[in-house]
């Protein structure tokens, strides 16, 4: 699908690309068809590579951090900063749960556990949007956060990570509410199950995917290109008005009780 809108003037950094499968990579990809400028994080050595290897002939700036580093997410703002000045959008796809606290009885779940999943997947996106906040001009700018369903409703295997989603979707909340004054947004997607690097540790992904596809409006999976035009309206001025807001990506999955 061709979407004309044009983000020439938009710079903006991404956290939490992985590999071509990522959600990241196809909101990367339309946003970089648009025109908009785009930096890279990468966590270490082996995802650079494979970062490196979908940039092939660009010349994004790619930038170590780790988003629980707070010294690490304050160096990636200054250096976009230094080489592109103002902020206009940041992506967060960044989560991340220990494989045994996915599956079996929630129960289980240790502390540790929780609070790793709760301080990658949740809290890094206040990191990240206090840092950046620094840099976003006095016209504001939109930041957008990667959500599931699994916030509000159990879905057996995801675990913790449906407690973090629900801690993200509030954190959208209260820093729409917090930043709205200066024009900063605040936006989540709850895009429907795509296969991806993370859902593959996700016990039962391919049967929640049939469930999607079965029971939603439009019968059929969600793609990632659906997810990434949403993510181009969100980052354009066409959704100025919009912020703290939830947007599914889910074909309708959410509104069907049976």
């Amino acid at each position: 699908m061709s979407v004309n809108i044009d983000l020439s003037n938009k710079k903006g950094i991404v956290f939490g690309l992985a590999n071509q499968r990522s959600i990241a990579w196809s909101i990367s990809e339309k946003l970089m068809d648009a025109g908009a400028t785009l930096a890279f994080t990468y966590l270490d050595e082996r995802l650079l590579k494979s970062i490196n290897g979908l940039l092939e002939g660009n010349d994004s700036l790619l930038l170590k951090c780790d988003a629980n580093n707070e010294s690490e997410v304050k160096e990636v703002m200054k250096k976009f900063h230094e080489t592109h000045g103002d902020i206009d959008f940041i992506i967060h796809s960044i989560a991340f749960a220990n494989r045994e606290d996915l599956g079996g009885d929630f129960s289980n779940l240790s502390k540790q556990g929780f609070n790793l999943a709760m301080e990658t997947s949740s809290y890094s996106l206040v990191t990240i949007a206090r840092e950046a906040s620094k840099y976003f001009s006095e016209s504001g700018g939109s930041v957008i956060s990667m959500t599931f369903d699994a916030s509000t409703r159990v879905y057996p295997g995801y675990n913790v990570m449906g407690t973090a989603k629900a801690a993200l979707e509030n954190i959208n909340r209260q820093l729409s509410a917090e930043f709205g004054p200066r024009q900063i947004r605040f936006n989540s997607i709850s895009a429907g199950p795509l296969p991806s690097l993370s859902a593959r540790s996700i016990p039962g992904f391919v049967q929640m995917r049939k469930a999607h596809e079965e029971r939603s409006p439009i019968k059929r999976p969600i793609t990632h290109e659906e997810v990434a035009n949403t993510a181009l309206f969100l980052i354009s001025d066409l959704s100025s008005g919009i912020t703290g807001s939830v947007i599914p990506v889910d074909g309708g999955y959410g509104i069907i009780a049976l």
